[in-house]
């Protein structure tokens, strides 16, 4: 298999050069133009960051995409899924709020902001992939009906994949609330006593029945629920929550499994920052200290060879002291910063199950953008 393009460009800039002017130039090179735009609605898949995280990705960076995009006839809008979890990104209302909050909006991101799965998640379509795990993937049905889909991705750790990548911000971003259910677990919902307030709301949107009433409280039948999460969604009290409990390695393999079906058949283009490489996703509330210092922005056509490249170099960098990856290591630079980070998990899954599904290849080629 002959390597994959991927372009790159470090963080160093001159007087009257700024960041956003090379990363303008890095997605010229990588060939974003070459895609046909022409009043095709184009998809940016971003992250928000959680309320109170200062690591993700300021909308600067989306505004140089959204302008580009314009300029070939596209129609762009940025957008993202619901959280699964109790936060501050739940359902469209909040998500939006929170973007706003982080400097999202029409004017800074050069285009408007859509959630990617409805007001309250449950906006998805099934999409086919037969894969190892996944049989048909619950992506968000906006995400899903446009044209041209581009992940702009915050490179930085993760506590269950071992880093955050294009791979992941497509795959687990993509999908709706059941379908993060299906990616965090392997069992189904349960209700929490003390937080359910006996709304009913769960009982009216469960297609199977599976759900009654007990002393005021919703209670869910295992043998008759069939996992499909939306019983999540509907709740307005957070009180149906599900477990976390799939292996690490196979949320890795689930995770490539939904951004083969997310990718396909659509026209994709990537693009990664390597900067304030946070231990933890933008999802929490918190960033800490970055583990490394800032690399660059690289971009490809292929996601795959993107993260591999984004690993590689994140790799090579020094540690920064005082970061959790120096504390955990006692101040000795590891073979593997993402393991030190977070034990449990293994990155290189991801890697292996995205070759074995053709998502892209793990061979590349790094091509340096002045």
């Amino acid at each position: 298999m002959r390597p994959s393009k991927v372009y790159c460009t470090d963080m160093h800039t001159d007087m009257q050069d700024s960041l956003l002017d090379k990363f303008g130039r890095l997605v010229d090179a990588a060939g974003i133009c070459n895609i046909d735009m022409d009043r095709r609605f184009v998809a940016i898949k971003a992250h928000f960051g959680e309320l109170g995280n200062l690591a993700f990705l300021r909308p600067n960076y989306s505004k140089v995409l959204a302008d580009k995009i314009s300029g070939l006839g596209g129609i762009p809008f940025l957008t993202d899924c619901s959280t699964l979890y109790v936060g501050k990104r739940k359902n469209a209302v909040e998500h939006l709020n929170t973007a706003s909050i982080n400097g999202f909006n029409v004017i800074s991101a050069g285009c408007q902001v859509i959630i990617g799965d409805g007001l309250k998640g449950t906006n998805d379509i099934e999409v086919p992939v037969n894969g190892d795990y996944v049989r048909t993937a619950k992506i968000g049905r906006e995400i899903h009906d446009a044209d041209v889909l581009i992940s702009l991705n915050h490179f930085k750790c993760h506590e269950m994949t071992g880093f955050g990548g294009a791979v992941k911000n497509i795959g687990m971003g993509c999908a709706s609330k059941r379908g993060k259910m299906e990616l965090h677990s392997s069992g189904k919902p349960n209700v929490d006593e003390d937080t359910c307030r006996g709304c009913r709301k769960c009982i009216e949107v469960c297609a199977h029945s599976a759900i009654s009433m007990e002393k005021s409280k919703s209670v869910i039948d295992h043998g008759k629920c069939t996992g499909c999460g939306r019983c999540i969604g509907a709740c307005p009290f957070d009180a149906v929550m599900a477990g976390m409990d799939e292996a690490m390695d196979i949320i890795c393999c689930k995770i490539v499994e939904y951004a083969k079906a997310v990718l396909s058949g659509k026209p994709n283009f990537h693009v990664s920052v390597i900067a304030d490489v946070s231990p933890f996703c933008d999802c929490h509330g918190e960033n800490d200290l970055p583990i490394i210092p800032n690399v660059g922005m690289l971009a490809s056509f292929d996601p795959v060879a993107l993260d591999k490249a984004c690993a590689d170099l994140a790799q090579k960098q020094p540690m920064i002291a005082g970061s959790r990856l120096y504390i955990n290591a006692n101040g000795v630079k590891p073979d593997d910063i993402f393991k030190c980070t977070h034990p449990n998990t293994r990155w290189q899954a991801t890697f292996e199950h995205a070759e074995k599904m053709k998502l892209g290849s793990s061979a590349y080629r790094l091509i340096e953008v002045g």
